[in-house]
């Protein structure tokens, strides 16, 4: 039957939901990503007419092809998001974007669904597939706070820490992508109006910051955590790490989630300490 494609966020809910929140953990940043579009639209916050709009899409099979057997979420100057897919619906996708003249910049996919989408786009639109990053997913398990924590407590961030963490949100891009926004107050505004930052105040100073997302399908992912350069190696990621993963499982969630960089072993272990186990590893492919 092939893919299906809708602008429309709660039509691709309707159809997608289920097959999502069947495997929160595996799904939580489509799951995520829709759930501040929901609100978004719920809260009446018009849209850019001037931009275009996040596509979704979703892979029928089965039996008369009713079940969902895959989904895509691609917002603009973001890399295609794909969920855990066979390779051909993976490749048939590369082909119906190219073919609908979409811009995507990469994709970002489980490593044999992230080729097929690559091969179809190169064999399309000639572009190549370079690899941007290699990042693995952690479930946490039993959390174990470190053990002596660091000095100084956690709370969760407000208005007056608005102008640091739109800094520190944009230091953390510059580091882990090689590149900063324009902007990031308007992410700093939306975690801050659900309390989704928590700070680790030491000395009366913010040290270090952990965003966290909305809670969706009983799952929140933590993300970003940053500690600038000058004050790292004295355990602050960790303790507010800490912090925000036992305030989701006080708040009712069922299931606390992180990214790592797999090229950063001390932050993969980090978070091991505290309990995270792996469960999947995720290639970013840019097209060049």
């Amino acid at each position: 039957m092939g893919w299906s494609m809708t602008a429309a966020v709660d039509e691709f809910l309707a159809q997608a939901g289920p097959f999502l929140r069947a495997e929160p953990v595996r799904n939580t940043v489509v799951l995520s990503v829709t759930e501040n579009l929901r609100v978004a639209a719920a809260a009446g916050s018009p849209p850019d007419s001037h931009a275009p709009g996040p596509l979704f899409g979703w892979w029928p099979e089965g039996s008369g092809g009713t079940a969902v057997g895959g989904a895509f979420m691609h917002t603009p100057d973001f890399p295609v998001f794909l969920t855990s897919m066979r390779s051909p619906a993976a490749a048939e996708l590369g082909d119906v974007l190219a073919e609908a003249g979409r811009q995507v910049p990469g994709v970002n996919a489980e490593p044999q669904a992230a080729g097929a989408f690559a091969n179809s786009w190169r064999h399309r639109t000639g572009y190549a597939a370079t690899v941007r990053l290699r990042s693995r997913l952690y479930r946490l398990g039993a959390l174990v706070w470190p053990d002596p924590g660091p000095p100084g407590a956690p709370r969760v961030a407000g208005e007056r820490d608005r102008d640091l963490l739109v800094e520190w949100f944009q230091a953390f891009a510059l580091e882990a992508e090689g590149s900063a926004p324009q902007d990031s107050t308007a992410a700093v505004d939306q975690r801050l109006s659900y309390g989704g930052i928590t700070v680790w105040e030491a000395g009366g100073v913010p040290v270090s910051f952990a965003g966290i997302t909305r809670a969706v399908a009983a799952m929140v992912r933590v993300g970003p955590v940053y500690t600038p350069p000058a004050l790292r190696r004295r355990g602050y990621a960790g303790g507010v790490t800490a912090a925000v993963s036992q305030a989701a499982l006080d708040a009712g969630a069922a299931e606390v989630v992180l990214y790592t960089d797999l090229a950063n072993p001390t932050s993969n272990a980090l978070y091991e300490r505290l309990g995270y186990r792996p469960v999947e590893d995720r290639v970013i492919l840019s097209f060049s």
